[in-house]
């Protein structure tokens, strides 16, 4: 493990040019142990994520995508092998560490939202800039242009408890991006949301890559891993599948024009 990682210090230099791998996995696993039963969530997994790559995780209700994902976000510790991120060994680092660095350089956007409720719609969003460096003035603007992305500008001042799940969900994902981390790591972000919500948030993603954001995504949703440049399946905590999205070629009618967003 690097120096730095074993210090603690999550300031990881940004990638070079030569390497643009951004995030790297190495025989990673993860192991619960509880009552005298042992389950292996993930097992030997190793995976790259690229500079501005989009990759889906997709994989049957128990293969370990949400643990995988926890796991590389630092909110569980993995129980062996590496995490990498911009070049630099990190799942060594202390739990402040790990808060550190998604203070830093990772956005989570979780299934079921996880919004302050004594904070307002605009402090929720605001508040990670703030955290990782930003002014205030630079963190109203941020929040401003994400709101109005999102379509909920109206709902700035109003708590998350008066807003509807779609809004929500919506404010939870400006949260993630609010700090411009270079990884957003987003777990069945669209798994509650009626059609139109989920064309909303779709279409945020499909910006925010467009615009050089990497992204890691879990997924159940067709609509969703058809974004992505990359699918990777899980089955019983082990990579089964890594492929590419081949796109649909303009001329063919069928469910390529279905699934475009546009707008």
């Amino acid at each position: 493990m690097s120096r730095s990682a074993s210090k603690g210090l999550p300031w990881p230099p940004a990638p070079s040019a030569e390497s643009p791998v951004l995030l790297r996995t190495s025989k990673l696993v993860k192991v619960y142990r509880a009552e005298g039963v042992t389950v292996e969530a993930v097992r030997g997994v190793d995976i790259e994520l690229a500079i501005g790559e989009f990759v889906a995780i997709m994989g049957p209700s128990g293969s370990g995508k949400s643990t995988l994902l926890h796991v590389l976000g630092g909110l569980e510790p993995a129980t062996s092998g590496e995490i990498w991120l911009r070049g630099q060994r990190v799942d060594g680092l202390s739990t402040a560490g790990w808060a550190i660095l998604r203070r830093r350089h990772i956005g989570f956007v979780f299934q079921f939202f996880n919004l302050l409720s004594n904070m307002t719609v605009a402090d929720n969003v605001e508040l990670p800039a703030l955290l990782a460096g930003a002014t205030p003035r630079q963190a109203r603007k941020r929040r401003e242009e994400l709101l109005a992305e999102l379509g909920i500008a109206d709902k700035a001042v109003a708590a998350p408890a008066r807003l509807s799940g779609g809004e929500q969900q919506r404010v939870a994902l400006a949260r993630a991006l609010a700090n411009e981390p270079s990884l957003l790591l987003a777990d069945e972000p669209t798994g509650n949301l009626d059609s139109s919500n989920t064309r909303d948030v779709l279409r945020l993603l499909r910006r925010a890559h467009a615009g050089g954001q990497a992204i890691l995504l879990v997924t159940h949703d067709a609509r969703v891993a058809s974004l992505a440049d990359r699918v990777i399946n899980l089955f019983d905590g082990t990579v089964a599948d890594d492929a590419k999205i081949v796109p649909i070629p303009r001329t063919v009618n069928g469910v390529g024009d279905v699934l475009e967003l546009r707008g």
